[in-house]
């Protein structure tokens, strides 16, 4: 199995001069296969449309987290309604400040295992599929190379060992 037979063709996407709010509300709204169901994460591409990073969730709960939480002693500190003030502050902050800017890729004729091997050695759960010119085709995601997996260990995938 291919790169190419696995991913998601890409139909929505992220401009890095979009804001975090628009961000989110595309990533709760982001169409896989003909379900408008959300997706954990979005590449961003420029005017000419060039893979310039990717905003996942865990990049949006960074945006809300201040780094500076991570040095202080909160003691009796009060947590109540933080997330949502600081949510509303960075709310018109731009994609390109939040975004991972080295996004790790996989060319469509990539086999499966190369796939599972980056997203294993670089921690990620989705990669962008690259066709010839660089464009981005699609998306793979963690899911559906585990189905993939699962298929195959279940001899679920049409092959030898019924």
């Amino acid at each position: 199995m291919k790169a190419r037979d696995l991913m998601i063709p890409l139909k929505e996407y992220l401009k890095p001069d979009q804001t975090l709010k628009e961000a989110v509300n595309l990533l709760r709204t982001a169409r896989r296969s003909d379900s408008r169901i959300g997706v954990k994460g979005l590449p961003v591409l420029d005017a000419g449309g060039k893979l310039v990073g990717m905003l996942s969730m865990g990049d949006i709960l960074k945006a809300v987290w201040p780094p500076y939480m991570a040095m202080m002693d909160l003691g009796e500190f009060t947590w109540d309604g933080m997330v949502e003030s600081l949510a509303q502050r960075v709310s018109d902050h731009k994609v390109e400040t939040a975004m991972s800017g080295e996004v790790i890729t996989v060319e469509a004729d990539a086999p499966l295992m190369e796939c599972v091997d980056h997203m294993i050695k670089n921690k990620v759960r989705r990669l962008p599929v690259i066709g010839k010119g660089g464009e981005v085709l699609g998306m793979i995601y963690e899911r559906d190379v585990f189905f993939a997996i699962t298929k195959a260990m279940l001899h679920e995938d049409g092959g030898e060992g019924k």
